[in-house]
């Protein structure tokens, strides 16, 4: 990078309110860069390898002459995992930015810079690769379209929720792209590859800029801008009514309709102040782009139409007019649709042209909230503290992953399907609560961080780290709750997740759910016995009253975590009496005992959720059940930990624990006919469109020698599970006819409302007080929804 970047080396400015390297982070990992320079901001790209803590679980050998008290045992180790960094900022930081990226690597692999855009030769020494500035475009707006949930989003200025975000599409084209920088350029894109440039105009961002100086002879273009925002445009622009008196009806004009822009200024005798005339400017601009912007969507038929570049820099007057245009010249046939990160789109693009060898594109990123600036972090309409909390840079951190974003084939439409319940952009009072509550809960968090960790006192320090990072975050969702797009509990469960991740926290509940594996194991074999002395009838609500007594064991839920902190005696049977008394909320066991005297379904799919009683002394006697009556089953747990869900390195532990004393779980996994699969997920939540797809050889099994204990991660020929396939795979092989859900936030906060094409059962118990009232019941009242699809009673 040193004999790339020109000038002489100093510190960062000190208008640069945010930390040095908590703005490039990770930069000694970093191996390719990319640049794109454009009239006024600069976009910098690069991808870096994280080192960071993960939870490995470990069976002990229980034969051995001298065997451990534990069932297994946790050990954390160093992993690495590719990052890719973006950092937006304002040209004039240019120099003092790149001379601290030069002065501060260490190792990279850097030979060349990959740039684009405008300026993007300008003040690079070396080898420099220009790349064309609408390819990269192109890949970078494909790339978030299809890697980052929410990014689209439609601007509705007069709504409860100005934003309004789309769920993710794996199928994207074709679209539109109309991207307005200096002028306007109009893109068609068909697919990964082709697309070609159908239209455009001189009149762009460049216009509004220029003729804004000379109007108000004001030069920055977000000082234009904000006083645009200022400004009434009816004082300069002629309307409908001031020909008409009114409206035009005949011609379906409306009486504020502008009917000539800067109409009144040819004469008016008098000044026009500077805020009403950027004003005008804008909406002038913004209603040209917008009208041309129809006539190329109508021509080709395509009703997705994208709006990018500087011009629209998250600005709400823009993003108003523009859809306000597209509106009125369409009558709503086609969308107008903004994107959260479209300031980054070239340079992602560049730096996926320098990386192709490493093949970014096989993989799917996400979003890491932890790292990444909100929607709008640095606008100028926003209030003076969140502005200089955020600083003048905004970055964009995303994560690799080993899955892909693929739909459960048994939804009933997925172009139609929305994971969340609730969405707390739209709901106010939801959403005060909801943030209330997770700040509420933060101490609670850090206390069980610390406790997991080996060096409680060195923990603590890094505890208070990722408490000031979550409850900055959720100050920030306070006063901008579309920040990354759509709010939901889920989104506030998964940034907790990745802040602490950030400060190696990768399972603050591993030692409580060992604790609790190794006690509900010992209850197992007397719950079974107690189970099969009752009536085949009787038998089956007991089932179900167990499942749903093991679902009270979550510590995610404030009013269990009091109670397990509290009475460490706290069981099975305690929880039992807790639960609500038939009928219950939503109670459809009656239709589901009928299901149960037909033929048994082919496979079942069971999402499930607790470490502990839930998953030993709940979810595995209704499994053991379903076996009996000859249903193949299909256990999903979460890949990585989150609260005490149980994971499936556990459940591979606990599966093997439980088939060596119950002669039923045996025999399923000895004919696979019982079969456990990773979700995907490291959230209590589920998004039905998230499955874990492995790019290595992943089929695990538990193995134990006599002197030593094995990481349940070993490599070996399938046995408890099938994880060299896609889930969406196994679900399709085995014909699957019943999907059961299970948890507070898979089935409730997440899926509530998801229709599905085969049989279903949510089943949760509402362990949060406000949740219950607003779903009509009280503390520990008991959802059981069984649901057919239509055409299949």
């Amino acid at each position: 990078m040193a004999e790339c970047v020109g000038g002489s080396s100093h510190t960062m400015d000190k208008s640069i309110t945010l930390p040095p390297d908590q703005i490039f982070r990770n930069l000694e990992n970093a191996k390719r860069f990319a640049i794109d320079i454009g009239g006024s901001l600069t976009k910098l790209a690069y991808y870096s390898t994280v080192q960071h803590k993960v939870a490995k679980v470990r069976s002990f050998d229980h034969t051995a002459k001298a065997p451990s008290d534990k069932l297994y045992e946790i050990s954390m180790q160093e992993e690495v995992t590719a990052r890719l960094h973006f950092i937006k900022f304002e040209n004039a930081y240019i120099e003092t930015c790149l001379d601290f990226i030069k002065d501060h690597l260490v190792n990279t692999e850097t030979k060349v810079i990959k740039a684009t855009g405008g300026g993007a030769i300008y003040g690079l020494t070396g080898p420099v690769d220009k790349e064309d500035e609408m390819t990269c475009l192109i890949k970078g707006c494909n790339f978030v379209l299809k890697n980052i949930p929410h990014e689209a989003f439609v601007y509705a200025r007069h709504a409860d929720s100005e934003f309004r975000f789309q769920t993710t599409n794996p199928d994207i084209f074709p679209y539109l792209l109309v991207n307005i920088g200096s002028g306007v350029s109009i893109v068609k894109v068909e697919s990964e590859d082709k697309f070609e440039r159908i239209g455009g105009s001189s009149i762009g961002g460049g216009t509004f800029w220029g003729l804004g100086a000379l109007l108000t002879k004001t030069k920055r273009f977000d000082e234009l801008l904000q006083l645009a925002s200022k400004g009434q445009h009816t004082n300069v622009d002629m309307l409908v009514k001031d020909i008409y008196g009114g409206s035009y009806g005949c011609l379906g004009l409306t009486g504020d309709l502008i009917a000539s822009s800067f109409g009144k200024s040819a004469t008016a005798d008098t000044d026009f102040c500077k805020e009403d005339m950027a004003k005008s400017l804008l909406h002038m601009i913004s209603n040209d782009i917008g009208q041309l912007a129809c006539l190329y969507a109508k021509l080709h038929g395509l009703s997705r139409v994208y709006f990018g570049g500087f011009f629209i820099r998250g600005h709400p007057v823009t993003m108003h007019t523009i859809t306000y245009s597209i509106n009125f010249f369409t009558k709503g046939e086609v969308q107008a649709l903004f994107l959260r990160h479209e300031g980054y789109l070239g340079a992602i693009g560049a730096f996926l042209k320098g990386a192709e060898e490493d093949n970014p594109n096989q993989y799917s990123w996400g979003e890491n909230y932890a790292g990444s600036s909100g929607l709008m972090s640095v606008s100028p309409e926003m209030n003076p503290l969140q502005r200089a909390r955020s600083g003048t840079f905004d970055m964009l951190e995303m994560d690799r992953l080993e899955r892909q974003l693929v739909n459960l084939p048994l939804l009933q439409d997925p172009s139609s399907y929305i994971p969340d319940t609730m969405d707390l952009t739209e709901d106010a009072p939801a959403r005060e609560y909801w943030l209330y509550c997770f700040e509420e809960a933060l101490d609670g968090v850090v206390k069980r961080a610390v406790a997991s960790q080996p060096d409680p006192q060195e923990a603590a320090t890094r505890a208070e780290k990722f408490c000031q990072k979550y409850r900055h975050k959720l100050q920030t969702l306070r006063h901008q709750p579309f920040a990354y797009g759509s709010l939901t509990v889920r989104s506030l469960l998964d940034t907790r997740e990745h802040c602490l991740n950030e400060f190696n926290f990768p399972d603050p509940y591993s030692k409580i759910k060992q604790r609790e594996n190794d006690s509900a194991l010992k209850y197992f074999q007397k719950a079974v016995k107690a189970l099969e002395q009752l009536s085949w009838e009787d038998r089956q609500f007991a089932l179900v009253r167990g499942v749903l007594a093991g679902n009270v064991f979550d510590w995610g839920a404030k009013a269990v975590s009091d109670v397990l902190e509290s009475d460490p005696e706290f069981g099975f049977e305690e929880a039992k009496r807790q639960l609500e008394v038939r009928p219950w909320l939503v109670d459809c066991f009656d239709r589901w005992l009928e299901r149960l005297k037909g033929p048994p379904h082919k496979c079942a799919l069971f999402f499930v959720d607790n470490s502990g009683v839930d998953i030993i002394l709940g979810v595995m006697p209704f499994v053991r059940e379903l076996l009996s009556r000859g249903t193949e089953v299909v256990l999903a747990s979460n890949s990585g930990p989150a609260l005490n869900d149980v994971t499936n390195g556990e459940l591979q532990i606990l599966t093997e624990r439980i088939a060596a004393m119950d002669p039923v779980i045996r025999s399923g996994l000895k004919e696979d006919r019982l079969t456990l699969v990773q979700s995907g997920s490291s959230s209590p939540c589920l998004d039905l469109r998230w499955f874990f797809s492995p790019s290595y050889p992943s089929s695990y099994r538990i193995v134990s020698t006599a002197e030593v204990c094995v990481c349940v991660c070993v490599c070996v020929p399938p046995s408890l599970s099938r994880l060299d396939k896609v889930l969406a795979m196994v679900v399709r092989e085995r014909q699957t006819d019943l999907v059961i859900i299970e948890g507070m936030g898979r089935a409730i906060h997440t899926n509530y409302h998801a229709m599905l094409s085969c049989e279903s059962l949510k089943m949760a118990v509402l362990k949060n007080s406000w949740l219950a009232d607003r779903l009509g019941g009280k503390l520990f009242s008991v959802v059981f929804k069984y649901e057919v699809p239509a055409g299949k009673c």
